[in-house]
């Protein structure tokens, strides 16, 4: 009874809010109801004025003046020029700050930024610096609703080009950079999380809904977004982060940073990842790190160390204590990732089982997928007796390489290519129906084992 009765006072309430709206200008509300209808069907011209009139009477009377207002004006924008095209700019501007004023539990300032600073940057209307001075303090302020994949792209590259003029530091591209692939990293993770919920209902044979088909399809999308994002933003970076840049910047920078647990992290970290552990100064920061914070990515790097002064079995048991220490399934399932990519020089099927157990820990780990299928294709000549059989090994490795894009469509570009790349060097139609393997299967005597079906012709 009591919910029944808080949503009939709702009801009430919307409607004297209504009523006193309708009161106050009831134009208002019949201009709202007319440029409504035609941005429905996407009539942006026959909107402009009804829309207009209601936006400057009464901005605060409908979310709609605001978001059919950018659709309207976008649309203006598009088919304009000159003067006409930098009034209709200044007006969505303007409506962009409005938003805020008006409906700020409906729009971030993240959002209201991040709007602006594309439309500038589409536009030619703003300079490097000044863009990146948006950004910046949009994503400083509101991490959190900052999700844009393209303006995480322009907030890096800005500032990447303002160091090529001297106007900032290496050490703040490397801070920005940071923050910004945790940033691409933490979306995908929820996007990736999501679908694979949905994938284990489509695996265990129960058929998607529509509404989940399309959250589905989002999911993909906008994951696969972020992955070319992320492509970009490394690609940005290029030689910067080359060994031959880390190294004096850390050297120059360690007395100063060395009781900063965040800096030394990102620093061996970075220096981890661009496989620069042969250098003194990686030990130097991995140690650092370990007085300060003797987590387990440290216990990784420490045996990443043993590893390379042949203490195998050292590395192995800091590997181990490295993965037992980790509680979180993302970073334990990330730490596992980066031990087989350590140990696959030294055994491939070392690193199949830890990338076996990345992907136990976190389904939706693609790159451990795709790690797999490198070291399945990386091992044809030694897994058959035929050419026939070497080649059959593909077969296994493009099916591994389709998982990665699978459950993580943010790697759906590399997945593909890699898929591709490995059926290409499969057995041909012809080699299949010359052996009469067709419909077969192949088993595999070496490391790999198990076995792959041969395609029927």
């Amino acid at each position: 009874m009591k919910k029944k009765y808080y949503l009939t006072m709702i009801a009430v309430l919307m409607s004297v809010g209504l009523s006193m709206a309708q009161a106050q200008n009831p134009e208002c509300m019949t201009n709202l109801s007319i440029y409504a209808e035609h941005a429905k069907v996407k009539n942006y011209d026959a909107a402009y004025e009804p829309w207009k009139m209601v936006y400057e009477s009464c901005p605060d009377i409908n979310k709609a003046n605001f978001s059919y207002g950018e659709k309207i004006l976008k649309h203006k924008i598009k088919n304009s020029s000159g003067a006409d095209k930098d009034g209709f700019i200044q007006d969505i501007l303007a409506m962009y700050d409005n938003s805020l004023k008006y409906f700020p539990n409906k729009f971030s300032k993240a959002d209201v930024a991040i709007d602006k600073a594309l439309l500038l940057y589409d536009n030619d209307m703003a300079s490097t610096d000044q863009l990146y001075g948006m950004l910046d303090k949009a994503f400083k302020e509101d991490r959190k609703n900052f999700k844009n994949p393209k303006a995480l792209y322009l907030y890096f590259s800005s500032l990447v080009d303002l160091h090529g003029t001297g106007a900032k530091d290496l050490q703040e591209v490397f801070d920005i950079y940071d923050d910004v692939t945790e940033k691409v990293e933490a979306e995908n993770k929820k996007l990736t999380a999501a679908l694979q919920k949905l994938l284990e209902k489509e695996d265990s044979g129960t058929a998607l809904t529509s509404k989940e088909k399309k959250r589905k399809r989002v999911y993909e999308t906008n994951s696969e977004s972020y992955g070319k994002i992320a492509t970009s933003i490394d690609s940005k970076l290029g030689a910067l982060a080359d060994c031959d840049n880390l190294i004096p910047l850390y050297e120059k920078s360690y007395e100063a940073k060395k009781g900063d647990v965040n800096w030394v992290k990102r620093a061996v970290g970075r220096m981890f990842s661009k496989e620069c552990t042969d250098d003194p100064m990686f030990r130097k920061l991995f140690e650092a790190q370990l007085a300060l914070d003797p987590s387990a990515d440290a216990y990784l790097y420490g045996g990443t160390l043993k590893q390379k002064a042949g203490d195998n079995k050292g590395a192995i048991a800091d590997f181990n204590k490295a993965v037992e220490l980790e509680t979180d399934p993302y970073r334990k399932s990330n730490i596992l990732y980066k031990i087989a990519t350590t140990v696959r020089r030294s055994s491939k099927s070392q690193a199949r089982n830890y990338a076996q157990k990345a992907i136990n820990a976190n389904p939706s780990n693609g790159k451990a997928y795709l790690l797999i299928a490198n070291l399945y294709a990386s091992s044809a000549n030694a897994c058959g007796s035929t050419p026939f059989e070497k080649r059959a090994i593909y077969w296994k490795a493009a099916d591994m390489a389709r998982k990665a894009g699978r459950v993580d469509p943010s790697l759906s570009g590399r997945a593909n290519k890699s898929a591709a790349s490995y059926a290409a060097k499969a057995p041909t139609k012809e080699m299949i129906f010359t052996s009469g393997m067709a419909g077969k299967s192949v088993s595999f005597s070496c490391w790999v084992g198990g076995s792959v079906k041969v395609p029927n012709l």
